[in-house]
């Protein structure tokens, strides 16, 4: 719900600062923020610790530049579709649980038929990009679980926001223009960067100490349909009923796999841990 919530304040602040303005904003002040409240211990780290920490960051970095570049080209809908082949390709590919296929398939086939009505005609370029972002938010979850088992609390992810946000200046510089916020949109810029960066990161790495990839990554197609949800309740907007049955099929999906994903695991020592 965080991330719908801060995609909505998103759309409210990309008219003022563009949006490579929010991109460097939203990655330099949610690092900022966990910085601050988290203050991590930074000294005897293991080369791999750092490495794991740089990686997720540039990752992150990379796999909110492409979405932005898919996003710019074609609608949110299909953006998101494709996107989420990522998680989904990766439950199929790390699951020894014959039922998790089936609950991919069924979540794959929800998220497709919410967002039918806007398959015509897609730029080539923006499916490309949309694919990328798909191939990194399938790396941005194993290196999430690797970076949370080898720091404690949220020191690890603390790291990596700050290399994506310093990864994304030179790009947004590159490809696009910053807009610094006028004083008014301080506030925005704090809901955007806590509702749809902190929030969500956090909670990701928190849930991936606990609950196996492949779970995860299906509980990640519930993304559309909260979206759907929402602007039915804020909005006012009205769901045909495909989008009832595509909401009902990712949501028993969900259920599934988290109702056979038997006893959590448990968090892996690391050396270099603290």
């Amino acid at each position: 719900m965080a991330v719908q919530f801060g995609s909505a304040a998103a759309a409210l602040l990309i008219p003022r600062v563009g949006v490579w303005g929010v991109l460097v904003l939203r990655l330099t002040v949610s690092a900022l923020l966990l910085l601050a409240v988290c203050r991590p211990s930074l000294r005897g780290r293991a080369a791999a610790d750092w490495a794991a920490a740089g990686m997720l960051g540039l990752t992150l970095c990379a796999w909110n530049s492409c979405f932005y570049f898919a996003i710019l080209r074609m609608p949110l809908g299909p953006t998101v579709a494709l996107e989420l082949l990522g998680p989904l390709a990766l439950t199929l590919l790390t699951s020894r649980r014959a039922a998790d296929p089936l609950w991919a398939a069924l979540a794959l086939a929800g998220v497709f038929l919410l967002s039918r009505e806007e398959f015509t005609g897609l730029d080539p370029a923006g499916v490309a990009f949309a694919l990328c972002a798909a191939c990194l938010w399938a790396a941005y979850i194993p290196l999430s679980a690797r970076t949370g088992a080898r720091f404690r609390r949220l020191d690890g992810l603390s790291v990596a926001l700050a290399v994506a946000a310093a990864a994304s200046l030179p790009v947004s510089l590159v490809f696009g223009r910053i807009t610094l916020p006028a004083p008014g949109d301080v506030g925005l810029v704090l809901a955007v960067a806590g509702l749809s960066s902190v929030v969500p990161t956090a909670s990701e790495l928190i849930a991936l100490r606990a609950i196996p990839t492949a779970v995860f990554s299906v509980l990640m197609s519930l993304a559309p349909p909260v979206a759907a949800v929402a602007g039915l309740l804020v909005l006012g907007q009205s769901l045909s009923l495909v989008q009832w049955l595509a909401t009902a099929l990712v949501v028993v999906a969900c259920a599934g796999a988290v109702l056979t994903s038997g006893r959590p695991r448990r968090r892996t020592a690391v050396p270099g841990d603290q």
